[in-house]
């Protein structure tokens, strides 16, 4: 198939990218690379990614529609996998417009150019932050998502309002992936996998909001893209989560990144944020029944392929600025 990657510059997208790439699908990426993080991190993805046979690179943005629809001109799409977007819950309390920008206009973009060009396959990252705060665990698809703590998760509940309209309306197959605290091999640096790592390794004290007791459902990345590269096949109209299913405290994360480096981590604490969540943990029973999917790698391994890629590539990695929390 010839898909249409967005975000393939990022932490996820581009290991799906990689994925699709090894099955001999040909792979059109687009991405702003834009300063919401270090681009550096961005830019090395992005070069593992021009490697690949079959992969072409736009730089666009995917909330500039003529740009956008320019690119449907070039090429006939099979499936848009929409992956660009503005993450991370506090930075979207400090400037909320360019998530709504990203996170809302982006996804009609792309929704109104799939009706107008007839692309019926479309995938949709979104996050579990939807659940909030009032849920029951484990979350399971149908939870009340009408509460959300944050902008970044109000957005993306506007996404997905937009891809189950756009499947009424024009019946264009959609698949919303709930993603659960995503972490690996050059990860996003303003969450706490990488930057615990980064702080540790370096002598630097890492911040804790709260405790640590907190929970996160922590998903390892090459599970994530094999999840997230299943869900093209999707008929109909699915909303699906792809978490670890195996949730882990804060104070669990720290004990594992110190076992793996070899080093204490001076910690800092800080009162628990508001718009946080207290703890996630996904229900990945439709994800096993539609997609055949369920994690394969533990926490231990995957902070273990973690902190074995910030060391083999140290030089850098230790450069690379985590930003404000």
């Amino acid at each position: 198939m010839k898909i249409l990657l967005t975000g393939c510059a990022g932490f996820i997208a581009s290991r799906v990218g990689e994925l699709l790439l090894s099955h001999g699908h040909h792979v059109i990426g687009a991405d702003n690379v834009n300063d919401a993080y270090d681009r550096r991190l961005k830019e090395w993805r992005l070069a593992q990614l021009r490697q690949l046979k079959g992969f072409e690179f736009h730089l666009l943005d995917i909330a500039d529609y003529p740009k956008v629809r320019s690119l449907f001109q070039q090429h006939r799409f099979d499936a848009i996998l929409n992956l660009a977007a503005r993450a991370g819950v506090r930075q979207s309390i400090e400037n909320p417009r360019v998530y709504i920008d990203t996170n809302v206009t982006g996804t009609l973009n792309l929704l109104e150019l799939c009706k107008d060009f007839k692309v019926n396959k479309f995938v949709l990252a979104s996050t579990s932050s939807l659940y909030g705060s009032r849920n029951p665990r484990p979350f399971v698809e149908s939870a009340n998502t009408d509460f959300p703590l944050s902008p970044y998760a109000a957005s993306k509940k506007g996404a997905e309002a937009l891809a189950a309209t756009y499947h009424h309306l024009y019946q264009i197959n959609g698949a919303i992936l709930r993603y659960f605290t995503v972490y690996g091999p050059a990860g996003r640096p303003d969450m706490s996998v990488f930057r615990f790592i980064q702080q540790i390794a370096e002598g630097k004290p890492i911040c804790v909001y709260g405790d640590g007791s907190q929970e996160r459902d922590f998903t390892y990345v090459d599970d994530i893209a094999r999840g997230t590269a299943s869900a093209v096949n999707v008929s109909g109209f699915e909303t699906i989560n792809l978490g670890g299913d195996k949730p882990a405290s804060l104070k669990h994360l720290i004990q594992t990144i110190e076992a793996h480096l070899g080093r204490k981590a001076t910690i800092e604490s800080r009162p628990f944020h508001s718009a946080d969540m207290m703890a996630t943990w996904a229900d990945i029973q439709k994800a096993k029944k539609i997609l055949d999917w369920h994690p394969h790698v533990s926490l231990d391994e995957g902070v273990q392929k973690s902190v074995e890629w910030y060391l083999q590539n140290r030089d850098w990695a230790k450069k690379i600025e985590l930003g404000a929390l």
